[in-house]
Order: C-alpha cells, then structure tokens, then sequence
C-alpha cells in the first residue's frame, strides 16, 4: 500500500471514529431524555392515581336543609345539628375552586347529611377588578348561584357552575346558559322567571362594572395613590375611596352583584394572622384556616372534620328569601 493510499485509510478510519462517537453521543442523551420522561410519566402516573385514589366514592344521597342567610352566603345542615361549621369561600372561575368542589364536594354533602358538619358557602369574587371575561365570568358565575340560593337550589347549581367552568381567557356563564341549567333543576315556571329576571337586572351592572367602572377606577387610583399601595387594596376600600374621588358605585346597590363584592371584602376583613384569608378555595373549620393539604385531600378535610368539635354559625338566615333589594 503506497504513502497515498495509506493516508487515506487513515482518514476513512478517522472519519469512522468520529461518526462513532457522535453516534455513541446522540445514544447516551437519547438513553437520558428517555429516561427523564420516563420519571415524569412515572410521576404524574403516581400523583393521579393519588389524586384520584383520594376522590370520595361519589355521594347520591339527600342534601341537607340549604338555609339562605342575610349576608348571601348558604348553609346546608341538618336541623338542630351540633357539629364543626366549615366554611368554604370559592370563587367560580377559580381553577383550583373546581378541583376542590371535584375531590370534596361530595364529602362535603355526606358529611351534612349525616349531621357530622355544618357546611356555609361563601360564594365570593376575588377576580373581580380583573380584565375582562375573568372579572365578568367570576361576578356572572356569583351572581347566578346567589339568585339559585333564592329558590333553595344552590348546591345543587354550585356543582353545575363547577362542571362547566369557563377558560379564564374566553367569555364564559352567557345568561342562556345559565338560565337552562337552573331551568334544568327541580324549580317551577314561577322560579324559572324570577331567575331570568334577576341575570336580566344584573347583566347591565356586571358590564358596566367590569368594562367601565373598575377600569376608570383603576387609573385614577394608580395616579393618586401609586401602584404599590393600590396592590395593597382591598376593592371594597378601593371603591370606598373612589366614591370621595368621583367615581359613583350607586349603581351596585340593591343588585347582587354589589352583595358579591361587598362578601368578598368582608372575607378580607374578618380574618388575620395565620388566618387571613388571602384568596380561593379557602376552608375554615370553627374559624380556623385548613392548609391546602387538608383542603386539596379527601382524606385531609375529613380528618380536619371529626377532629374538630362543634361550631356555631355567625351569621343570621335571610328574613325574606335574601333579595338584596
């Protein structure tokens, strides 16, 4: 074999090696991202087999007595019940409030029915002074329960409001659809048409709220009062300040929409320390702030639950069926 030829098997070997290599290469990193997805599917495998391992069997039961309450917000109890009283304040367009009415809503039930919890729903709305669809879709989905709590379905509507959720990026609860799920329910002609004239009255409310009233607000405030004290700022407190400023929320009164923000704040302001309320789904047991490991399981709630020892409910039932006119 001559110099030339030589040299060129050299290179041909060469050449092989380096093909080898990066070969051997490619193998080693593939074997490696293959086995890195393997441990993520293993994981998330893992945490929804826990996830749904921990979901109630599925609750077909009566529901307890629903008493409406003069603040808007509902319990359901057996009468004359002695148990801990848990409170839920949930906000519907909040993902997480879903998957909690999803793993403990039926516990929730159960529990009531058979006397072993006093449970009051807070609907509240802390997406309120959020752009729109996420500030209408939450005050339409609020609204719509409090007026269900009228006609003694709230439960009953809560879990459908849950189960059709709307994305937080498209305008969701249109008044059609919310009308044919309550009409859907056990309520007579008669309540069919008070529910429809209610999302009538309020339907002009949340709009101006949302598109015109809490923009307008928003701005002036950050002028006025700079932008980290308006993130401090509940929005009851901001539309307090705003009726010294000019800007008239007359319009909230008498409707529902005003009695859901007027929860919400009160939610803020009844709470401190370690149980300050700070946003949905939040869960109190006699008072008491659950963490979200206790919220978020089937297991933890119910646990919180029978370890607790009766409660009383703060709040005073509605006189007249809770119009808010």
């Amino acid at each position: 074999m001559g110099s030339e030829a030589r040299k060129r098997a050299r290179e041909r070997i060469k050449e092989q090696r380096e093909k080898e290599k990066k070969a051997a290469k490619r193998n080693r990193t593939l074997l490696v991202v293959g086995a890195a997805a393997a441990v993520v599917l293993l994981v998330v495998g893992i945490g929804y087999v826990i996830l749904s391992s921990d979901r109630g069997d599925g609750y077909e039961g009566e529901i307890a007595q629903q008493t409406l309450q003069s603040d808007g917000s509902v319990v359901m109890a057996q009468e004359g019940a002695e148990a801990p009283v848990v409170q839920v304040y949930a906000d519907y367009q909040c993902p997480a409030c879903r998957q909690f009415e999803n793993l403990n809503g039926d516990t929730l039930k159960e529990k009531a029915a058979q006397g072993e919890a006093i449970v009051q729903f807070h609907p509240v709305s802390i997406f309120a002074q959020q752009p729109v669809p996420t500030s209408s879709n939450s005050l339409r989905g609020a609204v719509a329960a409090r007026t269900a709590a009228d006609h003694d379905v709230f439960v009953e509507y809560n879990d459908i409001l849950f189960a059709n959720q709307p994305n937080q990026q498209e305008e969701g609860f249109a008044p059609s659809e919310l009308q044919e799920w309550f009409d859907g329910l056990d309520t007579t002609e008669e309540q069919q048409a008070d529910f429809a004239e209610r999302l009538e009255q309020e339907e002009p409310v949340i709009t101006e709220f949302t598109e015109e009233y809490v923009p307008a607000l928003m701005s002036a405030a950050e002028q006025e009062v700079g932008q980290d004290n308006l993130r401090t700022m509940v929005l009851t407190d901001l539309i307090a300040w705003g009726k010294e400023n000019g800007h008239d929320s007359s319009f909230l009164e008498g409707t529902y929409t005003g009695e859901i923000i007027d929860a919400t704040g009160a939610a803020y302001t009844r709470y401190s320390g370690e149980n300050a309320f700070s946003g949905t789904p939040s869960v109190y047991i006699n008072g008491e702030i659950l963490d979200n490991n206790a919220t978020m399981t089937v297991r933890g709630l119910s646990d919180a639950i029978d370890s607790a020892g009766p409660g009383e409910v703060e709040s005073e039932p509605a006189d007249d069926g809770g119009g808010a006119e």
